[in-house]
């Protein structure tokens, strides 16, 4: 029987950080719960809210003999620390490092674009610096989301962590579900097919 694919959406918890940009993760995670129709559970020990659901051609929430199952994580746990729920969702559902996709934002990206990736480094990114240190491994995958460099003289640890304006909240909600489709190619068509069609 073939692992299922664990989808991580990086971001912090609580309403302190529900809008900012460091969150896109979490974005794309409702985004593929909702288009699942599967709620957010929170199990006991798990240090995450959890939806499992199964990807078929025809989208989330699909049945039948070619339905992949997925399992979707948002930490609980700080982003800093993020590792700890990933570690402790892939050992329980006996997840390997290759089927893991982590969405998380991207400083290095324009807002508008998206890369998908294997393996590489963690430039800088606490949350990936995370997980690679629970899988012992960097070799997963990475749905890079991107938010772009903070204007002028702007920190950028204040950029990522400063609400998004109420002027682009309906953009990134339409990034947001691109990079969710990107997720669902990945996992139903492999990476070289979600790279040329996402990649940009």
């Amino acid at each position: 029987m073939p692992h299922p694919w664990l989808v991580v959406g990086l971001g912090n918890p609580g309403p302190t950080y529900a809008s900012t940009r460091h969150n896109v993760g979490f974005m794309v995670a409702d985004e593929l719960a909702g288009r699942a129709r599967a709620p957010f559970t929170a199990p006991r020990g798990m240090r995450a809210d959890v939806c499992e659901t199964r990807l078929t051609p025809a989208g989330m929430g699909g049945v039948g003999a070619d339905a992949q199952r997925v399992v979707v994580i948002k930490p609980r746990t700080f982003m800093n620390d993020s590792g700890a729920a990933v570690g402790k969702a892939s050992a329980f559902y006996k997840i390997p490092p290759e089927n893991v996709i982590v969405v998380h934002d991207e400083l290095d990206l324009d807002f508008g674009r998206l890369r998908v990736k294997k393996g590489g480094g963690d430039n800088g990114h606490n949350g990936l610096k995370s997980i690679r240190a629970a899988l012992g491994t960097g070799d997963f995958y990475r749905v890079r989301f991107g938010i772009g460099r903070p204007p002028g003289r702007q920190d950028a640890a204040a950029y990522v962590l400063a609400t998004i304006p109420a002027s682009l909240r309906e953009d990134y909600a339409v990034e947001a579900s691109r990079n969710a489709d990107a997720v669902e190619t990945l996992i139903a068509a492999g990476l070289e097919a979600a790279q040329n069609r996402f990649n940009s």
